[in-house]
């Protein structure tokens, strides 16, 4: 299930050496699926720390989140992106354009499939549309073996194998418990191109500080709702400023919602829920921050935003 790509044949003259034998080699690989197939909780994994939030909810990631996994041997740059689905918004199209490029941009794609279901409809389109990226390499990876038995692990990979016949690697593995972790990193490192490392050692992700604490205050405002709420939820940091000659900072923020029934929701009664995920946002503030943390927030009805361009633009999509 592994073959060799021309351009990644070692190199002997003109090459950085890593601390490892061998060339270094870096480049960048992104995961795709359906939503809520793992890619986000993947990422983290690999790079060791929370740089993208997490969700029962489909559809939670929005941007495409860099995070940065260094090795002795080289550097991996993981490329989180929204889950493809079919758009029912602006917003959704946008997000679905915005996956294509980066598709069209990295060195290796891994096509995650969750062994607790089957392959269906959804997940072979994913895998037919891969054709369309000659450049990158392909692996695929079954995820949340953790939550799967023997059988089912055994089932999903002859079926994830079928899909196609280029695959460089087909890997099942846990991301809750870092099994295969390494082999998956390996295997992906052995894929990139030669070449020097493309961050800093010691950078995890290129997100700033600002679009870091607004997702984690999306992603506590996202627990506990249902039906079409969590889509129509997006987050505006108005200021984060420290205080003089005190350890805290003040972060001030709009949670922001499309109808104002909804606007009753994340508030909740007597404003028991909007003070639930501010508490819950703040600790992972102040873990990214460390420092105290005093989180203000404010719920604003922005109508349809999701089919909005002018909002969309002012929203950072």
């Amino acid at each position: 299930m592994t073959e060799q790509n021309e351009r990644n044949e070692p190199q002997t003259a003109g090459v950085a050496q890593g601390e490892a034998d061998g060339p270094t080699r870096s480049g960048f690989v992104t995961f795709v699926g359906r939503p809520n197939v793992g890619k986000s909780t993947l990422t983290n994994a690999l790079v060791g720390e929370k740089i993208a939030i997490t969700s029962e909810k489909p559809q939670t990631t929005r941007r495409a989140i860099r995070g940065i996994l260094n090795r002795p041997d080289g550097q991996l740059v993981i490329v989180d992106t929204p889950g493809i689905h079919k758009p029912r918004t602006l917003l959704g199209e946008r997000l679905n354009d915005l996956v294509e490029q980066v598709l069209g941009d990295v060195d290796v794609i891994g096509f995650c499939v969750p062994a607790t279901e089957k392959i269906g409809p959804g997940d072979r389109r994913i895998a037919a549309s891969l054709d369309g990226y000659a450049r990158a390499k392909k692996v695929a990876i079954v995820t949340k073996t953790d939550a799967a038995d023997k059988d089912q692990i055994i089932e999903r990979l002859m079926e994830v194998d079928s899909l196609r016949e280029d695959w460089a690697a087909v890997i099942p593995l846990s991301a809750l418990t870092s099994e295969q972790l390494d082999v998956l990193s390996d295997e992906m490192l052995r894929l990139m191109p030669v070449g020097p490392r493309l961050y800093d050692e010691g950078i995890v992700t290129d997100e700033s500080t600002e679009d870091r604490i607004a997702e984690m205050i999306r992603e506590a405002a996202l627990e506990g709702v249902r039906d079409e709420l969590p889509h129509s939820i997006a987050v505006v940091i108005d200021d984060i400023a420290a205080r003089e000659d005190s350890d805290l900072t003040d972060v001030y923020a709009s949670i922001v919602v499309e109808r104002d029934s909804q606007k009753a929701i994340i508030i909740g009664r007597k404003g028991a829920r909007l003070r639930d995920v501010g508490a819950v946002a703040r600790a992972g503030i102040e873990e990214l921050l460390g420092t105290r943390v005093f989180l203000k927030l404010h719920v604003k009805v922005v109508k349809e935003w999701q089919r909005d361009p002018k909002q969309l633009g002012r929203l950072g999509f």
